[in-house]
């Protein structure tokens, strides 16, 4: 578990990595340089190639990458109006589908994160969608309509569903084409898909109707197959029925425990121009928090970078604590939690103990921290001793999600 051993073909890229100015004070990822200007406010949201800070490191955006809209009846039901019994008429209709909000991992849409998902969705599709979670009703409403002529009636709700996925915009270091390095709004690892829709609409179509292609009419109409002998009957049509339910991808199981190739190089993670910096728990059910270094800290301030990936420029990596043998985690059960505690458990092979690192440009030592399968950012709310590190859904915006990663 505490890999000590020999340099990994890894550990010794990372080491390759490094420009050392001076001996000991940074290693394979801690390159010093003059720290950078704090992040202006944001007025637009990023888009991919958009300059970035190093106050926006431990910060991420959403985009979106794609949408479909497309006509949707939740509630329906065939029924004949023969002469005389025309009208107003109350038809009690049966669920045909419920759709409900959802971002991601997130069906709750408190975080700021799915917040502002939805409000892009808005802007790029130009209708006026649900940005908090609601569902469509999955009980039986009923419609109210005055029918002025005999027919085969479909009386319907629906809407229009919006559907599509989204990226993560984060900042991390770029090549430029003259062999320099900047910051940049780049697509980060983490993607997800996204459901909400419009106001309800209700109403009373016919068969013999001419209403607008691929409109929620045009839907209802089509539910009502109008050449069965069921449009012909003179009794109230059957009900039609179709279920449809929104995905959520499943929390990530517990397995074996993971087999680490750990760097031999430790790190601090700490606050910039701060003495604070992470430090593990002793007990099980703490959580990592801000402390300060000492010869009392026996190593549970020292991180180790484990089974590192790199792709895009973007590390991934465990984080093994040297003091309590434990890897950074995010508990299953607070995953979809916004503020969250980061704690430590026994290393396994869980996407909650991978986490994804943005660096600065070459010569500073400033990194942001995601996990990999909830997205979030790592942050702190205030800075203090003992304070928590936490998942914010899209990091701190005042520059609490940056930190330096000093070789010790």
């Amino acid at each position: 578990m505490r890999s000590t051993g020999p340099v990994s073909r890894i550990g010794r890229s990372l080491v390759a990595m490094t420009a050392t100015a001076a001996a000991g004070a940074v290693a394979a990822l801690s390159l010093a340089a003059p720290p950078a200007a704090a992040a202006p406010t944001e007025t637009t949201a990023p888009r991919p190639g958009d300059t970035c800070t190093a106050a926006d490191l431990g910060t991420r955006h959403p985009y979106i990458k794609a949408t479909e809209v497309s006509p949707a009846i939740t509630h329906f039901k065939g029924w004949y109006v023969t002469e005389g019994t025309t009208g107003q008429q109350t038809v009690s209709t049966d669920t045909t589908t419920v759709i409900a909000v959802s971002v991601g991992l997130n069906d709750t849409i408190e975080t700021s994160f799915a917040v502002e998902a939805l409000s892009n969705v808005k802007a790029t599709v130009g209708l006026d969608v649900k940005l908090e979670y609601t569902s469509t009703s999955k009980e039986s409403n009923s419609v109210t309509w005055n029918l002025t002529q005999p027919g085969y009636y479909g009386f319907y709700k629906g809407t229009k569903k919006v559907t599509g996925t989204y990226g993560s915009l984060n900042c991390n270091r770029a090549q430029q084409d003259d062999g320099s390095w900047a910051l940049e709004w780049t697509e980060g690892p983490g993607s997800g898909s996204f459901t909400t829709f419009t106001t309800l609409e209700e109403g009373a179509v016919r068969c013999q109707d001419s209403v607008p292609a691929d409109s929620i009419m045009a839907k209802a109409q089509a539910l009502l197959d109008c050449g069965s002998a069921a449009a012909k009957a003179d009794d109230p049509a059957g009900v039609v029925t179709s279920g449809a339910s929104a995905e959520q991808p499943g929390p990530t199981g517990h397995s074996a425990r993971a087999a680490l190739d750990c760097s031999a190089e430790a790190y601090k993670i700490a606050v910039p121009g701060k003495p604070l910096s992470w430090g593990a728990p002793l007990l099980a059910d703490d959580g990592v928090r801000l402390r300060p270094s000492s010869i009392f800290s026996a190593h549970l301030d020292n991180w180790r970078l484990c089974n590192v990936t790199e792709q895009n420029g973007v590390l991934e990596a465990s984080l093994w604590n040297w003091g309590n043998g434990g890897c950074a985690t995010v508990a299953e059960e607070n995953a979809a939690t916004d503020r969250a505690v980061l704690m430590t458990a026994p290393c396994a092979e869980d996407d909650l103990q991978r986490f994804y690192i943005y660096r600065d440009v070459p010569g500073s030592s400033k990194i942001g921290v995601q996990n990999k399968y909830t997205g979030s950012m790592m942050g702190y709310d205030r800075y203090a001793d003992g304070e928590f590190i936490r998942q914010y859904s899209s990091g701190r915006q005042d520059g609490t999600g940056t930190f330096d990663l000093i070789g010790v």
